[in-house]
């Protein structure tokens, strides 16, 4: 305990203590040799226990080192009490008391180095050395008393001990009572732990005092303390200062600017002058040793040289340098063939094989730019760069970039036209970069683009400076192509589903309409009055008026029935005449053949079919997809795209026969037309056109289109030129006296091009399309055979509303005036002029 005591950090307590426990030694001169090596042995091992034990509050005891003395002294700090357990007479219980009064805790001496509070004020360091002076002496005249009455009752070892432990109970009360006493104990503390690790080589040292560890420092925010220290005590935070602290402490503090906080404990450190230093080399991305040379100079531990070295140290053989003459004969035949060019040095062989071998490849990026390879071509230009890729292009992109269904469905449309989309790809998202996909056009797409470097001479050109006026083709103003419609006049309903086709009586009074709702409508143009509705078995897909101005009948296909009906129209004694020629059934002068037979049956419709008009009817055994009359009104055929070889079939009426050109159809048949004055007979498959002369029964022309799919076709009145309309957005014009192949081919449409008309009178055009739109169009056709025809776009008329996919069906022009019809979808007739 003395030990222990020796290490607080007044100087005054350390040095003076020992001395009155000497001075009260030497007084006690009555002790032996062996009682004093007991005493000092026990004083110095408790002193060790102390030393290590001293900040955990661990119970000390004492023993008395003389065997032959029966005192026990007993120091035990958890209890706070000393005793003698057997030989203490009662004369001694006076000085016991007194010692009493005057004695030390042992848990108070501890808890003056553990102990940590708050609260306490602030006091000058000369005032608390004044005061533990004083208390010193005090202690010093309470030691001698106590010695005094201790040696006139035991002068014994005991004795000793009794007066050394009354010092120090002494001074422990006096300390406690100081008040500055709690201040004072963190200080000895701190002094103790300094002392006790002063001399020795600890990694304590390096420990933080704050042992909450690595955890946010702002959990501490609504407490007091800001951490715990080694002994599990609080470390309270310093008190804060203001902004006007601060600014004076700038001021008036020279060591301000170097002072930090120590984020653990709270704590302000003043960084010493090799501390700023360090912290300006690593600034300066220096490195922080500065004894540290890092240009030093490298030392090579071990040779990049391979050594040799013997395996055997053996003397030569003898043969090693005598000359074999076997060896000799055969060098001196290699020397001959090499003169005489029968061998070759392996430099020259490896020469030969270069030659040989060639280049393998050829870098299209690297030798065709180099200043030797770029003089063949004048005043070069480098080869273009792909942009770099966006946001779009991304595995993952943002909700922004990706299609909705209607972009999407915009960007399918756009196929046969990509470079109107705005993006080349569809813009796809993906969890992570392992579930794309390769790209399927990687090759192909890597293959074109060598192939343009390698076959393209990028040479810069002279540009020839043309005016985009001077290129387009001077065409009159539509103003000056009048008369064509222009506007919608009038709209017929009537009809519950989509109408697929409509004709116009030859003298334009009346029309006709066939729909997908089984019926047929006959029309007054002009009051848009529907005079009559012909109810039918299926679905009506195609109707024709007969262009017989003699003869008032209209040609209906309905599945696989034609009903020649009598619509009952205009002048009374046209429609009787008419009911007396398809009454009368001419005799039929030869059999007709089983194979027609099969295809088409002739009947004269019953009494139920004769009141809603319908006079004769042609059963077909497929699907009538189209019908067209001749000129002159007594031929007509039909198209049964399902028929194979019997998929086009001609009727004549005054006869009641049918024939079958072909005997072997070359594709899939998709509409016919007969010229207007020649025997000629035009039969459009998916993708070609072919002219076949009646007469002579032979082919004559095949048109090429160059289209995927063709959906209907017209032949100007004249006879001489072809309109064509196609299901992938375009019109074909050709011209049958100068080639096989398009005129002019047209996309004014965004949709499928459904049907195209020509005017009989005026040189116009229309076509209906599935994009809702009937476009006007002039077309003149010259008799100067070296003039070619003048084809202008005049109007777009877009009336019709969409119904799924479909818009504009059919567009039928009026006979005599430049009037224009069209059916949609939408199940109307609408009339523009």
């Amino acid at each position: 305990m003395i030990k222990r005591f020796r290490k607080r950090k007044s100087e005054g307590v350390e040095n003076e203590v020992p001395n009155e426990l000497n001075s009260e030694a030497e007084k006690n001169g009555t002790l032996t040799d062996n009682e004093e090596e007991d005493l000092l042995q026990t004083l110095d091992d408790d002193a060790i226990e102390d030393s290590s034990d001293a900040d955990e509050g661990i119970d000390q005891t004492f023993h008395s080192g003389n065997s032959g003395s029966s005192t026990e002294l007993e120091f035990e700090s958890g209890d706070e009490q000393f005793s003698d357990e057997e030989n203490v007479k009662d004369d001694d219980k006076n000085v016991s008391n007194d010692t009493d009064d005057d004695s030390i805790n042992e848990a108070e001496i501890e808890d003056i180095s553990t102990s940590d509070e708050d609260g306490v004020k602030d006091l000058e360091d000369k005032e608390q050395e004044t005061i533990i002076s004083k208390k010193i002496e005090k202690t010093k005249k309470s030691a001698k008393k106590n010695n005094q009455k201790l040696e006139d009752v035991q002068p014994s070892t005991s004795t000793l001990c009794k007066s050394k432990v009354s010092v120090l109970q002494e001074f422990g009360k006096e300390l406690k009572t100081s008040p500055k006493s709690k201040e004072r104990k963190n200080l000895l503390k701190k002094y103790q732990i300094g002392k006790e690790y002063e001399n020795s080589d600890t990694s304590d040292e390096e420990d933080i005092r704050n042992t909450v560890g690595n955890i946010p420092m702002h959990w501490y925010d609504e407490y007091r303390h800001i951490g715990y220290d080694w002994d599990a005590k609080k470390i309270i935070k310093p008190p804060k200062g203001d902004q006007i602290d601060d600014f004076l402490r700038k001021i008036e503090d020279p060591n301000f600017w170097r002072t930090v906080k120590d984020p653990q404990t709270g704590q302000e450190v003043v960084l010493t002058d090799a501390d700023i230093e360090l912290i300006k080399r690593i600034n300066s991305s220096r490195i922080p040793n500065p004894e540290h040379d890092e240009y030093e100079p490298w030392i090579d531990w071990f040779t990049r040289e391979v050594e040799k070295m013997p395996i055997k140290n053996v003397p030569d053989h003898k043969r090693s340098f005598l000359p074999s003459v076997s060896e000799k004969k055969k060098v001196g035949r290699m020397v001959h063939a090499l003169k005489m060019g029968w061998m070759k040095t392996t430099e020259e062989l490896e020469k030969e094989r270069k030659a040989k071998r060639g280049p393998k490849f050829y870098m299209l990026w690297e030798t065709d730019t180099g200043r030797e390879a770029m003089r063949r071509i004048h005043d070069p230009v480098s080869a273009p760069k792909r942009d770099l890729p966006g946001h779009a292009e991304s595995y993952n992109p943002p909700p922004e970039y990706l299609f909705d269904e209607r972009e999407e469905r915009e960007w399918l449309k756009l196929k046969e036209e990509p470079h109107k989309r705005k993006l080349h790809f569809m813009p796809q998202k993906y969890k992570s970069l392992r579930e794309v996909p390769a790209y399927p056009r990687y090759l192909r797409e890597r293959f074109l683009r060598c192939l343009d470097l390698y076959l393209c001479p990028r040479a810069r050109r002279v540009k020839l400076n043309i005016d985009a006026e001077y290129l387009i083709p001077k065409l009159p103003s539509p103003k000056d192509l009048q008369p064509f419609p222009t506007v919608e006049s009038m709209i017929y309903e009537g009809h519950k589903d989509l109408v697929r086709r409509i004709s116009v009586e030859p003298k334009g009074e009346y029309m006709v309409s066939g729909s997908d709702d089984k019926t047929v409508k006959i029309w007054e143009i002009a009051t848009g009055r529907c005079i009559r509705t012909i109810e039918t078995e299926d679905v009506v897909r195609s109707v024709a008026w007969c262009p017989n101005p003699k003869l008032s009948i209209i040609a209906v296909a309905s599945g696989n029935r034609l009903l020649l009906i009598n619509p009952k129209v205009g002048d009374k004694m046209l429609v009787k005449k008419t009911d007396e020629l398809l009454s009368e059934a001419p005799q039929l002068d030869a059999m007709e053949n089983e194979r027609i037979k099969t295809a088409v049956q002739w009947a004269t419709a019953d009494a139920k079919e004769q009141e809603k008009g319908v006079r004769l009817i042609l059963t077909h055994f497929k699907v009538i997809r189209q019908v067209t009359w001749h000129g002159r009104g007594d031929y007509f055929a039909t198209v049964m795209p399902e028929g194979a070889n019997r998929s086009a079939l001609i009727h004549q009426l005054s006869k009641r026969r049918s024939q079958i050109p072909f005997n072997k159809s070359k594709g899939f048949i998709q509409c016919v037309l007969f010229h207007p004055i020649k025997p000629c007979f035009f039969v459009a498959t998916q993708h070609n056109i072919r002219i076949y002369d009646l007469v002579k029964q032979e082919l004559i022309k095949k048109l090429l289109t160059n289209s995927k799919w063709i959906s209907g076709m017209c032949i100007h009145p004249k006879g001489d030129n072809l309109l064509v309309s196609t299901f992938d957005k375009k019109m074909l014009w050709f011209d049958l006296d100068l080639s096989t192949k398009p005129y002019q081919t047209m996309r004014l449409h965004k949709g499928a091009v459904r049907n195209v008309a020509f005017h009989l009178r005026y040189p116009l055009f229309a076509s209906a399309s599935d994009d809702q739109s009937v476009i006007v169009s002039h077309g003149m056709v010259y008799n100067d055979l070296l003039q070619n025809p003048l084809i202008v776009p005049l109007k777009k008329l877009q009336t019709h509303e969409k119904r799924d996919v479909f818009g504009a069906l059919d567009v039928v022009w009026h006979p005599v005036q430049p009037w224009v019809f069209s059916s949609g979808a939408d199940c109307t007739v609408r009339l523009y002029t």
